[in-house]
């Protein structure tokens, strides 16, 4: 998929926020400009060409955000990808070359190094637990712990790795966890509450609810409404006992603690799905450097 001949995600439409993360960016780090390409280079125009050489195994993403970055800094960069996002990568793969002044590059490598090896990264650990899960019907989701601002960018490369996208924020779907049952005074309050608050607002909006016992998952059964429950932080057993409770009526997430090792038991009790933080808020970056050749 090319977001640079647009795209949508979820509701989104990413190609103007994406320019806008980058731009931010370049903004952060360039500054009032790369004093050290001035100072070396001047005022020189030398031709170059750089490539994206990969240090590591695992899963490309980024290209076309990359490729954004090229152009909101000098449009006369010729970005020239080897791979497409999702495809897998080998330790000294070329991802793909840039040509134009090397002052440019220079100045632009950081920032573009950033986004892809981020975005490799968190492609290729989702791409692990999306391979751990196979035969089975759960499907893999990510959580809001992304890094501040770079949210869609974030969730883009868990789509490109094979995961499906959770909600984006507080905004496009109802999630009662259990502070907020604490503070109704009873998840079926808290439900209650959900519930005629959207029919108030002529909302369409699902609700996610969360339980913490299966005496919790009785109790969201006896009161309905909702779209999909949330299992945090259940044992294998209570996982079982819930899911056969639950049935067909609501779709399952299972959440917490959730790692490579204990995924695939995970998904074997029959949750839909299994939301996983680390995919975004402790993820490895891919090693990737960028190799100019003047």
């Amino acid at each position: 998929m090319k977001v640079r001949d647009g795209i949508t995600m979820g509701n989104f439409h990413l190609e103007e926020k994406i320019i806008e993360i980058v731009e931010r960016a370049l903004v952060e780090d360039i500054g009032s400009g790369d004093v050290t390409t001035m100072a070396v280079i001047g005022d020189e125009g030398i031709e170059a060409e750089a490539e994206f050489v990969s240090k590591d195994e695992g899963v490309v993403a980024g290209i076309d955000v990359v490729w954004f970055v090229f152009r909101a800094l000098d449009p006369s960069l010729n970005f020239i990808p080897f791979l497409s996002d999702g495809d897998e990568v080998k330790k000294g793969d070329i991802i793909g070359i840039v040509k134009g002044d090397v002052r440019s590059i220079l100045t632009v490598e950081r920032t573009a190094l950033n986004f892809l090896q981020r975005m490799s990264g968190i492609a290729t650990l989702t791409r692990k637990f999306v391979k751990a899960v196979e035969g089975t019907k759960a499907k893999i989701t990510d959580t809001r712990k992304t890094a501040p601002g770079l949210r869609l960018i974030d969730k883009l490369a868990v789509e490109i790795g094979g995961g499906v996208n959770h909600r984006f924020g507080l905004y496009d779907m109802i999630l009662i966890k259990d502070n907020h049952i604490a503070i109704a005074g009873g998840v079926e309050k808290a439900i209650e509450r959900c519930l005629r608050f959207i029919k108030e607002k002529n909302l369409d909006l699902k609700i996610e609810v969360e339980a913490q016992s299966v005496e919790d998952v009785e109790k969201i059964l006896k009161v309905g409404g909702v779209d999909r429950i949330l299992l945090d932080n259940f044992n294998i057993d209570d996982l079982k006992r819930a899911v056969d409770l639950i049935g067909e009526r609501f779709e399952v997430e299972a959440s917490g603690g959730i790692t490579l090792e204990n995924v695939r038991e995970v998904a074997e009790t029959g949750v839909d799905y299994i939301s996983v933080g680390m995919l975004t808020h402790s993820v490895r970056a891919l090693d990737i450097s960028l190799e100019i050749k003047v």
